[in-house]
C-alpha cells in the first residue's frame, strides 16, 4: 500500500507532461516546454519512491542509483523548473519583482541554512549562491523596470545553471554505503549522506520556484478576478526609482490582501457564470504549489510522513488547474495524435 500513493503521483505527473509537451509541440509557447520539462522531473521523483517502496530493484527497496536519481530529479530540479515555466508565462508583466525579490530570499535562506545545520562539505558555497542569487535578483528587477522583457531569462540562466551544476556535484560525490538514506521512523528518503554544496540547492531551487509557481498563480488570478482594491500601489516606469522599489515592495502586500478582498466578488461572479476561467485553474495551481512546498519543508525539518501524500495532493491540484487553465488547453485532443474532441474553448469572462 505504501507504494501506491508515490504510483499515483507518478502517473498524473507523467500524464500531465505528456500533455504539456503536447501541447508545445501545436502552439510553441516555452512555457508549456518548461511546465513539461518540471512534471516530468515530477514523475521521475515520484517513481523512485515507488520503486524503492515495491522493493522492484533491491530487496531493502532504496538503490544508490534510485537514492540519486530522486533526490536530483525530486528535491532539487522540479521546484525551480515548474516555477520557472510561470515566470515564461507571466514573463511581459511586472511579475518580474516578485520574482527578483523571491531570488534574494532563496539565496538568503540558503545562506542562512548553512548558518544554523553547518552542512559538511559546504565550503564557499553558501556565499557564492547568495552572491550570484542577489546579483540576478537585482538584474531581473532592472530588467523589469526597463520593460525589455529579459527578466525571464535571468531565471532561466539561475535555474538551468543550478540544474547543471547539481549534476556536476552529485557526479563527483562518492555516498557511503548502503548509498542511500532514508528516515529510520517513515522510511522516506532523507539527504543526510549528502555533501552541503548540493543540499543547500534545495533551498536555493524549491524557494525560488515554489514562490514563482505559487505566488505567479495568484498574480495571475488577481489579474482575471473582479477586484476590490483596499490597497492601492503603481509600478509605472514614469515614477522616480525609489517609489518604484517603494510600490514594488508594498505590492508583495497589497496584492495579497486585495486578493483575499476580492474573494466574494469572485465568488458572486462564479455564480453568476461570468468568472473568467484563469481565475479558478490558477487559484488550483497556486494551491498545488503550496502542496508541494509543504511537503518539501516539512520534509526538510526532519517531519517526512507528509512527504508522500503532500506530493499527491499537490500533483492532483496542478493537474486539475492546468486542466482548465485556457491557457495551456483550448480544446481536449489524444496526444500526438490528430484525434480531438470538442472545439476550441472561449475562456469564461472574455
Amino acid at each position: 500500500m505504501s507504494a501506491l500513493v508515490p504510483a499515483i503521483t507518478t502517473v498524473l505527473a507523467a500524464v500531465m507532461a505528456v500533455a504539456l509537451l503536447d501541447q508545445w509541440r501545436e502552439r510553441r509557447h516555452a512555457f508549456q516546454l518548461i511546465w513539461a520539462i518540471g512534471m516530468l522531473f515530477f514523475a521521475i521523483g515520484a517513481g523512485c519512491e515507488a520503486l524503492a517502496e515495491a522493493k522492484v530493484l533491491s530487496p531493502d527497496g532504496w538503490t544508490e542509483a534510485i537514492y540519486r536519481t530522486w533526490y536530483l530529479t525530486g528535491a532539487v530540479w522540479t521546484a525551480g523548473w515548474l516555477g520557472l515555466g510561470t515566470v515564461f508565462l507571466l514573463g511581459k508583466t511586472r511579475f518580474g519583482y516578485a520574482f527578483a525579490l523571491a531570488l534574494f530570499l532563496a539565496g538568503l535562506f540558503t545562506l542562512l541554512t548553512q548558518n544554523k545545520y553547518h552542512y559538511e562539505g559546504s565550503g564557499s558555497a553558501p556565499i557564492i549562491y547568495f552572491v550570484i542569487a542577489a546579483i540576478l535578483a537585482i538584474a531581473a528587477a532592472v530588467e523589469t523596470y526597463l520593460r525589455d522583457g529579459r527578466w525571464p531569462w535571468l531565471a532561466a540562466a539561475a535555474v538551468v545553471g543550478a540544474t547543471v551544476l547539481s549534476v556536476v556535484l552529485m557526479a563527483t560525490t562518492t555516498l557511503a554505503a548502503p548509498g542511500y538514506a532514508v528516515d529510520a521512523v517513515t522510511g522516506q528518503p532523507v539527504a543526510d549522506l549528502l555533501p552541503g554544496s548540493l543540499r543547500l540547492l534545495t533551498p536555493f531551487m524549491n524557494i525560488t520556484g515554489g514562490f514563482a509557481l505559487a505566488f505567479g498563480a495568484i498574480f495571475s488570478a488577481y489579474t482575471f478576478m473582479p477586484k476590490k482594491r483596499l490597497l492601492g500601489y503603481s509600478l509605472e516606469e514614469s515614477q522616480p526609482g525609489e517609489q518604484v522599489v517603494f510600490n514594488m515592495f508594498l505590492g508583495l502586500i497589497a496584492i495579497p490582501v486585495n486578493f483575499v478582498a476580492s474573494i466574494p466578488m469572485a465568488f458572486g461572479a462564479l455564480r453568476d457564470g461570468t468568472l473568467n476561467s484563469r481565475v479558478p485553474a490558477t487559484i488550483l495551481i497556486a494551491l498545488g504549489g503550496f502542496a508541494a512546498g509543504a511537503g518539501d519543508a516539512l520534509n526538510r525539518f526532519g517531519i517526512t510522513g507528509p512527504f508522500a501524500i503532500a506530493k499527491l495532493v499537490a500533483a492532483i491540484f496542478l493537474l486539475w488547474g492546468f486542466a482548465l487553465s485556457i491557457e495551456t488547453f483550448r480544446q481536449f485532443r489524444i496526444p500526438f495524435t490528430g484525434i480531438k474532441f470538442g472545439g476550441a474553448r472561449a475562456a469564461k469572462g472574455e
